[in-house]
């Protein structure tokens, strides 16, 4: 890794060249550039930057080639709080945007409607520098080949930087090339997954040496990792709830009550109007980046539903209901779609944009909207040291159960609920109606909105709620109506009445599985059927038969220096674990051979790296859960097989597949199965069944035993 040792030493120097002539800001003036005409909310922020920016797209590479321009590539999204700054400080600036304009095609790309251009330049940046983050500032050559990179730049910096390196470029441009080819050779030996070449064997062992490593790394205390900031991670509690249940380990399940309900009570759950924000910035849960993503409460709808079913806890039920109460006022288009982000920031009663505005208080505030129940409000919330920011401004956080907190202060549990709903209630409508709301991403964006139909389809499951199987379906109609090509494949966003850019593999792994879901709790085969012939299309289009992996990108795409393969399970779980777990389960649908051995060596490719780096790999462990642990094939065939599907799903079974059908079928899953006037339960494993029973008491027995 010489050229990295190399590369980063020239960014150094190029920070600490001085540029003679600095910028001043001048008044500025409304301008309009090549953004003008996109969709994206913040591509739109920058419309009217005195810098030229344009869209990635064919026209805009073929101009630089044209030109012999270097491209500068700016990369953010819509509630990156530094994102903003930097637009400020720099891009409003004229004569910092007249040195752009001059030297640089300059290019904004919205890293969630362009996930591909993000990876490739994120990859680069974190090869020059070792790290990365939002906003992302690249510099290419005209062919696209990154240069030099870096995140945030203060204005000085920034244009010392871009000077630097055009003048680079101006005398000597085979500096910058023989840059671009060395670097180019790193991005090549990035995610690349070389197939295992044994045959693939899963083993329990595998699973326990990464817990007990990973256990290492845990807050026992505030629950999460031993760091801040802290990341909620859905995936890694969800695989955390399913181990301990199945192994009945008693000391892991209690790390993952103590993560959840920590969550539950920080201050990264708003408690006023439901929903929780992408992080927390302490090791308490307790002040958030205030920002909230659709993908995190999605996802924590699900892990919460699943952690009511394990553990009957009243909080976990909740705080699935609230978020998304919060998901369906706020973040809902009248056709059912879900858009993206709430910003963190939000403007203050002086007109100025700071984070939190729009979700903190102050004392006063609550003492008058409160009156004489402040106090008791106060301990619940923690007005007080324990849940002071900054600028006497309180983030709501809790540290009690409701139950010890109304035996403390001698009230009913039901007259306390009432409380709380008459307080949310109270300040809701305060903070909507006088304070300035955060700006709304109103895109719509293909894969998170899969995995806000598995949220509501989950939370479902588990309490049985009509208006959440409604808001299901009407996204899933909405994706198959609007995003879903007539050539079999999908689009990535949906915004201003337009659908456009061709989907990604994420795109495809979250609806595939929402309509599995969707299948298993209304037994409707469309949308099993569904799933399956968007599983064929990713093998057509991203299948990479020499590892058996799937790439992030089609091969329709066109464009990018480099093709990425995504394995890695972050916020949200890697494009190839999400496949990996879908084609397994389709497997044991359609009796699919190739589904069976794909999922097995995909899961097999990455096995060395799981004891390596388990918060990594907690995605692709839960598949593996379906391997090193019984998995079972519930199918129900007969008139009242809706009415048991719904009695099986009040239990806890994560380590199971469930069909169910009202008459006989063709479909191989219930092939020969169906029995006039009876309703059949077959538990079956790895395709070998007991007899069939006829209540949901006799298969669960069949189960436990």
């Amino acid at each position: 890794m010489k050229f990295c040792t190399h590369l980063i030493a020239t960014v150094t120097a190029l920070l600490l060249w001085s540029c003679t002539n600095q910028p001043k800001n001048e008044e500025m003036h409304p301008y309009t550039n090549a953004l003008i005409d996109e969709t994206s909310p913040y591509l739109l922020q920058h419309a009217h930057n005195p810098v030229n920016w344009k869209p990635w797209n064919e026209e805009t590479l073929a101009e630089a080639k044209k030109e012999n321009k270097l491209l500068l590539i700016s990369i953010g999204y819509s509630s990156c709080h530094w994102c903003h700054v930097m637009e400020h400080e720099s891009f409003e600036d004229t004569l910092v945007a007249k040195f752009m304009n001059e030297n640089f095609i300059n290019i904004k790309v919205d890293r969630e409607e362009r996930p591909d251009v993000d990876n490739v330049y994120m990859n680069a940046v974190q090869l020059i520098t070792g790290r990365g983050g939002w906003p992302l500032n690249a510099i290419a050559l005209p062919d696209g080949r990154p240069v030099w990179g870096g995140t945030y730049f203060p204005k000085d910096d920034w244009v010392n930087a871009l000077s630097q390196v055009s003048t680079i470029y101006n005398d000597d441009p085979n500096k910058l090339t023989e840059y671009a080819e060395k670097l180019a050779s790193g991005l090549e030996t990035l995610d690349v997954v070389t197939p295992n070449p044994n045959k693939p064997k899963f083993e329990q062992e595998t699973l326990t040496k990464a817990i007990e490593s990973w256990a290492r790394t845990w807050d026992t205390r505030q629950g999460g990792l031993n760091r801040a900031p802290k990341f909620m991670m859905p995936s890694n509690y969800h695989f955390l709830l399913r181990y301990a249940q199945q192994t009945q380990d008693e000391e892991l399940m209690e790390y993952v009550n103590t993560t959840l309900e920590q969550i539950a009570f920080g201050g990264v759950n708003d408690h006023i109007g439901g929903g929780f924000a992408r992080y927390s910035t302490d090791m308490k849960w307790h002040v958030p980046h205030f920002e909230k993503m659709l993908y995190d409460n999605a996802q924590l709808v699900s892990l919460y539903s699943d952690a009511y079913l394990a553990t009957k806890n009243e909080l976990y039920k909740e705080t699935v209901y609230e978020t998304l109460d919060y998901v369906a006022r706020e973040m809902t288009t009248e056709a059912g779609s879900f858009y993206s982000a709430l910003d963190a920031d939000s403007l203050t009663e002086e007109g100025e944009l700071e984070e939190g505005a729009y979700y903190v208080w102050t004392k006063p505030e609550l003492q008058e909207l409160l009156g004489e129940d402040f106090l008791l409000f106060s301990e619940y919330y923690n007005v007080n040291d324990f849940g002071k920011w900054e600028n006497e401004n309180y983030v709501l956080i809790r540290q009690d159960n409701d139950i010890s907190f109304v035996e403390e202060h001698n009230i009913s549990l039901q007259e306390f609920k009432e409380k709380k709903k008459q307080w949310r209630g109270e300040l809701l409508r305060f903070r909507e109606s006088k304070k300035s709301k955060p700006r709304l991403d109103n895109k719509v964006l293909t894969g998170w909105n899969g995995l806000m139909i598995k949220g509501y389809a989950d939370a479902y499951r588990v309490f049985q709620e009509p208006k959440f199987l409604k808001a299901a379906l009407k996204n899933a109609d909405f994706i198959k109506n609007n995003m879903l090509r007539s050539d079999g494949g999908l689009n990535r966003t949906f915004a201003a009445e337009k659908s456009k850019t061709n989907a990604y593999l994420e795109d495809y792994a979250a609806v595939i599985d929402a309509f599995i879901t969707l299948f298993e709790i209304t037994a409707d085969t469309q949308w099993l059927e569904t799933a399956k012939r968007l599983t064929d299309y990713t093998f057509e289009h991203f299948h990479n038969p020499e590892n058996n992996m799937f790439y992030f990108t089609s091969n329709e795409d066109t464009g990018l220096v480099s093709r990425n393969t995504e394995y890695y399970d972050n916020v949200i779980p890697a494009s190839n674990s999400m496949m990996a777990k879908n084609i397994f389960t389709l497997s044991h649908y359609y009796l699919n051979r190739n589904y069976t051995n794909t999922a097995a060596a995909m899961l097999n490719n990455i096995q060395s790296d799981i004891e390596r780096s388990p918060t990594s790999f907690s995605n692709w462990m839960d598949l593996m859960l379906n391997y090193t642990n019984p998995y079972y094939e519930l199918v129900v065939v007969g008139p009242d097989a809706i009415k048991i599907l719904n009695e099986l799903n009040k239990n806890y079974l994560p380590n199971k597949l469930i069909a169910a059908s009202t008459s006989a079928s063709k479909q191989e899953i219930f092939e020969g199965r169906f029995l006039e006037g009876e309703t059949l339960i077959y538990v079956c494993v790895n395709n070998a069944c007991k007899l069939p029973v006829r209540t949901v008491g006799e298969a669960l027995a069949l189960i436990e035993n």
